[in-house]
């Protein structure tokens, strides 16, 4: 068992769609969090019908919105036989004094090939590293998948005493609303943060043909903060992925050993010792556990108060939950997302907040999928393998982010 929270995000840009989003959430009366709005049938992924995005509401008294666009039109050009790209762009909001951000919007210009996006906020810590690598990347921005693709500066770069690396701020798909806070709840922009804007083009639309350019942008609903002005956090609550290759398919990645070798080789002995840590510590015995479904029981150490929760895994993700106090009388579902779809990765917030005090357990459940690799067109031209933690597409991830208030013993 897992006996800490090592692995706790930094100052929080998931606040965004906490218990103070104005889009409120329905609830079916038990102890699950409701998402924002339906998830697709799992394992979908297709191309979504062009929706222009709702207009934002109006801003309230101390806001000012602060709109950023790509530094230029970017034309997608997906791998030799893929239609999909994934592109992170870099967005200054050139902040001088301190700002909190409570609201975030998506504006697309090129309906017909954004599929979806993802906004990232990441702290002046980091901004060199960002900065770094768009400058040694060819054309507009880099290729990335599943967070900003910048080592040192990403959603997962938050080890004890370092800066807390990257922030998952909101992720947009066609339709969706402005996400907007509560004015005095929302989360702190220093001076020199910067906004990683992924956007992921689809070329189904076009028949994989060139959909033409497209200059996106973000608009950030910023104020100046207020002495009640609450700053949020995010608390990462991850599990192991063993998932086996399929009966029917074989290969040199179909052993654990070699595919862990393979993530080592492609994103450093990081991210690719990651795995046996994550068994060491959630896994009675220390022991691989392979199968669907992977679990870990994480201690909480401080009192907080639990607002919302966002489930993240990568394409052969089904389900993930995370429970609070499992097999005791006091046991809640604080999230439940029973079918994950990786093009709608939406924060859901609790009915009602709920107090999780010191000695308190976490749990977080995954289940993926393997017979999804044959029907999602970006893993059906990869090799077989046994699937563990790893941040590219053929890799998977379990994560239960949940945004949390500290608050006094």
């Amino acid at each position: 068992m897992r006996s800490d929270l090592r692995r706790k995000l930094g100052a929080a840009a998931m606040a965004l769609a906490t218990v103070f989003a104005v889009a409120a959430c329905s609830s079916d009366g038990d102890n699950s969090a409701q998402p924002v709005q339906p998830a697709a049938p799992p394992g979908s992924h297709s191309a979504h019908g062009g929706e222009a995005p709702a207009p934002p509401q109006p801003l309230r008294a101390g806001e000012r919105f602060v709109e950023l666009k790509m530094a230029e039109a970017y034309t997608p050009a997906p791998p030799e036989g893929a239609i999909d790209e994934y592109r992170c762009q870099v967005l200054d909001p050139d902040l001088t004094e301190v700002a909190f951000l409570t609201g975030t919007q998506v504006m697309p210009e090129n309906l017909a090939i954004a599929h979806h996006g993802i906004v990232y906020a990441v702290p002046p810590g980091d901004a060199a590293a960002v900065r770094e690598q768009d400058a040694k990347t060819p054309g507009l921005g880099w290729r990335c998948f599943g967070g900003t693709g910048v080592e040192g500066a990403d959603v997962e770069d938050d080890d004890e005493g370092s800066d807390p690396g990257a922030a998952w701020v909101d992720t947009w798909a066609p339709g969706a609303a402005e996400t907007l806070l509560d004015q005095d709840a929302g989360y702190k922009l220093e001076p020199g943060s910067l906004i990683v804007f992924q956007m992921h083009y689809n070329l189904l639309a076009t028949d994989g043909e060139p959909g033409g350019s497209d200059r996106s942008g973000v608009r950030l609903r910023l104020t100046d903060g207020t002495p009640q002005t609450r700053e949020l956090e995010t608390w990462s609550l991850d599990a192991p992925t063993d998932l086996p290759c399929a009966a029917d398919e074989s290969g040199p990645l179909c052993d654990r050993t070699a595919s862990i070798a393979d993530v080592t080789k492609r994103f450093g002995p990081e991210v690719g010792e990651f795995a046996d840590e994550q068994v060491e510590e959630c896994n009675e015995g220390g022991e691989p556990l392979p199968g669907d479904t992977q679990t870990c029981d994480h201690e909480v150490e401080e009192p907080v108060t639990v607002f919302a929760g966002f489930g993240h895994m990568h394409m052969l993700g089904r389900s993930l939950k995370v429970e609070l106090n499992p097999g005791t009388p006091d046991a809640k579902v604080l999230l439940d997302v029973p079918q994950f779809d990786f093009d709608n990765q939406r924060m859901a917030k609790l009915p009602e907040p709920v107090e999780v005090d010191p000695g308190d357990i976490l749990r977080v459940t995954c289940t993926h999928d393997v017979g999804l690799r044959k029907q999602v067109g970006q893993l059906s031209k990869l090799p077989p393998r046994y699937v563990v933690w790893g941040d590219g597409t053929g890799d998977e991830m379990c994560i239960g982010i949940m945004t949390v208030s500290p608050r006094e013993p």
